[in-house]
């Protein structure tokens, strides 16, 4: 019976387990986090760092975290957990969108419409605060299970009384500058929810809408044409708007001309004729003598057929096209932005016959009380029959949706509060802020939300809603005119500091204005209260204020070094924080802005429950744990839109598997390793092989770093991952086994090994905290040469932490010798496969290896000896000659016998063991049998 050596050998030996055990384990974890107060205890180790401060974008209150809004969070965690390892200090304050129609829809919902009918204010904003606050308790417990490090005692939300006060101060220096008016303009309106939206509260989905083409008579026949009378052909894909008809806009270059159909002389762009034939069906058409350009029929009246007692005006603008229609467009200025912009350029008037509701009043004439989907069919029905409809068709096209009740809005003209883009030249100073002042990740978003401010209309910002922050103007009880100056705006100010918003509603102005407030125009000193709130997308963008500025005691400033959230937010928080910082402080709020994409599933389609392809992060964390999840954030290029299912989730588990077992090999080899005591302090004294890998760790180092302050995670996960599996496990682990299996365990090559594994774990577990924070400090609390209480403390691997004590040059030097070596061993692996293959040998140390190398690499092979090769190919022995004009590489037959304790094929002793174990056997006292 063969005597067994393993228990002289040193194999590995750790209590971190192979299974982590994720989703048991983590909450542990966060619970042993929370005593220790590692969020306060990293800000104190690094209170006199740098300050990065990334401003979270608050989240609304409304529902349990999804997939979205993990993958943004970690996000936002990876950014502060790697400044915080560098050494910046980094104040994390999460914080959460409150107020809004959302809220305020779930609660009605709740209550029913008959006791809606009877509520009054304050309770309804009491329920809406209530159903605010519990989902805000269930996303933050959603967030911090993530292993998301913040101040999740002392977040801020917008409802808080010292939030809602930073939302006058901003108002009030807007305001007084002359850039926030009251005017009426059409503004997209959800008749379903009963207030204006502004741009960012607009989705977009396909719609089927009539395209009809109709006469107009005209009073009168330009002297270009011979005809007795002539109708203006008009296009719209609105009927419903016909009754706020105010004119007819042609293009100004475009050529005008009379076809004869079906009797009657129609005026439209020649360049049509064609098309409107086709949809018209007309077998045959005449085009008559006579053209003018569009601009040349300005001023030319006519009537519209459903207006008869209105007469219409002809002008023209640069938004009229010929890609479809007649060119000759049916402008209402109440009812879009194009129409209301060329109605003001000729001063043609704005109706607006649709009441909140999105039904037709009395001004509609017979159509009144029509709702305007149902009024379409009803106002077709009467053009034909007036015989003035000259075609009709359904077109599928994108049409703008509420964001909140995901209905069709309205275009519509009302009385609003906005931000004017042009007055106090906000339009510019924001753009030249996005240029010159503010660096975006990825680049090409500065071009995005650049043309989306050059772009934008005026910023409506009044809603017609009960739950929210209300805009701080008054309004005289007498005239009518707007109350608002320095006085009652720190009035404000100081009545939402003290007792919140909700004053506003319970309170008469005459309690907390100053004596001697009145309006200017008439001198009444009896004020109102404005009835609407403010846009929570201004709420939200107030935050550099009510959070920046307000918590300075906390560690904030302004301006925040970072913004991250969804690339929807260049239309949306990104946008109205730049807006309202550049209108109250001239500066933008934030010197980085970083957005990701959306989530999709594996096949790129969009998640939704009705496919069944929605997956929650909260099964995921309980089937796999959230260090899954973080790996498979840093696995995706965050800046499109990223795709999950269950098999890319068991990929990802699959690699977090192969970081976890390669921890695992490295800390069961330092099992007995206390690196002040045994580790190498001389670089020569180092094996080639260790020197090589710890120089290949440094170069990864230094990457890494690179690719985190680039915020370039995937290329992080990938880098490390590439690493492991090329280099660290199928190379320098499979070489260095048998020194630290097999050699004493003091020897000077085994402790050469074990000081480089060393170098290794330290930069590996440092770097990799940030994505895979939970396994981390798992990986530390088991590695007996720690520094510090937590991974999160011990700070960023730099080289002069390195042991020994080394620099670039020799590290380079180690890089481009060892990898001669290497060129050498590339050659062997595929001869020895082949000999695999063929059966000839199991194992590499069964061979032996005539090498014939060219003269270059004599002084190397001198310098290193025949053992580094041996070790390098995991050879039992070699045979090197010189001369050769290419690496060429001969497998034989191992030389001796097989060691039966290191494996090894050497020439035995009268013990049946080699030299070297002999050696190490006689130190043990080991008994022979």
């Amino acid at each position: 019976m063969s005597q067994s050596f393993k228990e002289t050998m040193n194999l590995p030996q750790t209590e971190f387990p192979m299974r982590g055990n994720l989703p048991e384990n983590e909450p542990k974890r966060l619970e042993a986090w929370d005593k220790f107060d590692i969020y306060h205890k990293v800000l104190d180790k690094n209170k006199d760092g740098e300050p990065f401060v990334l401003h979270d974008g608050p989240p609304y209150a409304n529902g349990p975290i999804h997939l979205g809004h993990a993958f943004n969070k970690i996000l936002k965690d990876f950014v502060v957990k790697s400044k915080a390892q560098q050494g910046y200090y980094t104040p994390y304050i999460p914080g959460w969108d409150c107020h809004g129609q959302p809220i305020e829809h779930m609660v009605e919902e709740k209550l029913g419409p008959e006791k809606m009918a009877k509520i009054d204010k304050p309770t309804l904003r009491r329920l809406c605060r209530e159903w605010a606050e519990k989902f805000v308790d269930i996303q933050r417990e959603g967030f911090k299970r993530l292993g998301v490090n913040g101040d999740w005692e002392n977040p801020y939300l917008t409802f808080t009384p010292n939030y809602e006060s930073g939302n006058v101060e901003v108002f009030k220096k807007m305001y007084l500058d002359g850039a926030v008016y009251r005017g009426r303009k059409p503004i997209h309106w959800c008749k379903h929810c009963h207030t204006a939206l502004a741009e960012a509260e607009i989705e977009y989905g396909d719609e089927t809408s009539p395209s009809i083409f109709v006469n107009f008579l005209m009073d009168a026949v330009p002297e270009a044409f011979d005809v007795d009378e002539l109708y203006i052909l008009i296009w719209t894909t609105t009927p419903w708007t016909l009754p706020a008809n105010t004119a007819v806009s042609l293009a100004p270059e475009a050529e005008y001309g009379v076809v004869n159909a079906n009797g009657k002389n129609m005026l439209f762009a020649l360049d049509m004729v064609k098309d409107v034939a086709e949809a018209a069906g007309w077998d045959k058409y005449e085009v008559l003598p006579g053209k003018v350009l569009g601009k040349e029929l300005e001023g030319y009246k006519y009537t519209c057929p459903i207006r008869k007692d209105l007469k219409g005006t002809i002008i023209y603008g640069d938004h009229v096209t010929l890609d479809s229609g007649t060119g000759a467009v049916h402008t209402a200025p109440g009812h879009g932005q194009e129409d209301y912009l060329v109605g003001q350029q000729f001063g043609i008037p704005t109706l607006m016959p649709v009441d909140d509701n999105g039904v037709l009043t009395e001004e509609a004439g017979q159509f009144a009380g029509l709702d305007v989907d149902d009024s379409n069919p009803k106002i077709i029905e009467y053009l034909e029959n007036e015989g003035v409809l000259v075609a009709r068709q359904d077109i599928s096209h994108s049409y703008p949706h509420c964001w909140r009740c995901h209905e069709p809005v309205i275009f519509r003209a009302t009385d609003q509060w906005f931000v004017s883009m042009d007055k106090t030249g906000l339009r510019e100073k924001a753009g030249k802020a996005i240029v010159d002042d503010v660096e975006f990740i990825p680049d090409w978003a500065k071009n995005r939300i650049g043309s989306m401010v050059a772009e934008r209309p005026d910023w409506c910002i009044s809603r017609q809603r009960s739950w929210g922050v209300p805009i701080p103007v008054f309004k005289c009880a007498k005239c009518g005119e707007t109350v608002a100056n320095e006085q009652t705006f720190d009035a404000v100010i100081d009545l939402f500091n003290t007792e919140g918003a909700d004053a506003w509603f319970t309170k008469n102005p005459s309690e907390y204005l100053p004596k001697g407030i009145k309006c200017d125009n008439c001198g009444c000193e009896e004020l109102e209260p404005e009835s609407d709130i403010l846009d929570v997308w201004w709420e939200s963008g107030c935050s550099h204020t009510s959070v920046c500025k307000h918590r300075e005691a906390d560690g904030l400033h302004f301006p925040a070094e970072m913004y991250l959230e969804g690339s929807d937010q260049h239309r949306g928080w990104f946008q109205s924080s730049l807006l309202t910082s550049i209108g109250a402080y001239d500066a933008p709020p934030y010197k980085q802005v970083m957005h990701c994409g959306f989530i999709v599933d594996g096949e790129g389609k969009k998640q939704s429950k009705s496919k069944g392809n929605v997956i929650d992060p909260a099964d995921v964390m309980k089937k796999y744990g959230a260090d899954v999840l973080r790996l498979w954030v840093a696995s995706v290029d965050y800046s499109q839109d990223v795709g999950i299912d269950d098999e890319i989730l068991k990929r990802v588990t699959d690699s977090y598997r192969t970081i976890r077992n390669t921890f695992r090999n490295i800390l069961g080899n330092l099992n007995d390793f206390d690196h002040e005591k045994n580790a190498i302090t001389k670089w020569d004294d180092l094996f080639p092989a260790d020197k090589w890998i710890i120089a290949r760790i440094y170069e990864i180092l230094r990457d890494t770093t690179d690719d985190y302050n680039n915020y370039r995670f995937h290329s992080i996960s990938q880098r490390i991952f590439n690493f492991i599996n090329n280099e660290l496990s199928p190379i320098y682990m499979d070489i260095a086994k048998d020194r630290l299996y097999s050699d004493a365990k003091n020897s000077p090559e085994r402790r050469s090994a074990q000081t480089a594994l060393c170098n290794c774990l330290e930069v590996m577990v440092r770097i990799l905290s940030p994505i895979l924070s939970f396994t981390c400090e798992e990986v530390w609390e088991n590695y007996k040469c720690k520094s510090a209480d937590s991974v999160q403390l011990a700070g960023w691997p730099e080289l002069s932490d390195f042991v020994p004590k080394v620099d670039e040059a020799k590290l380079n030097v180690a890089l481009e010798e060892y990898g001669k070596l290497l060129e050498i061993r590339d050659v062997y692996t595929r001869a020895l496969e082949e000999k695999k293959v063929s059966g000839e040998y199991s194992k590499s140390q069964e061979t032996g290896a005539k090498i014939s190398l060219p003269d270059d690499y004599k002084p190397l092979v001198d310098k290193f000896g025949q053992r580094t090769i041996e070790e390098l190919f995991i050879c039992s022995d070699s045979e090197i000659e010189f001369g050769s004009d290419e690496i060429k590489v001969e497998i034989v037959k191992a030389k001796g016998e097989k060691c039966p304790r290191c494996w090894n094929y050497r020439e035995l002793d009268e013990h049946g063991v080699c030299e070297r174990c002999a050696k190490v056997l006689k130190d043990l006292n080991f008994k022979f049998e």
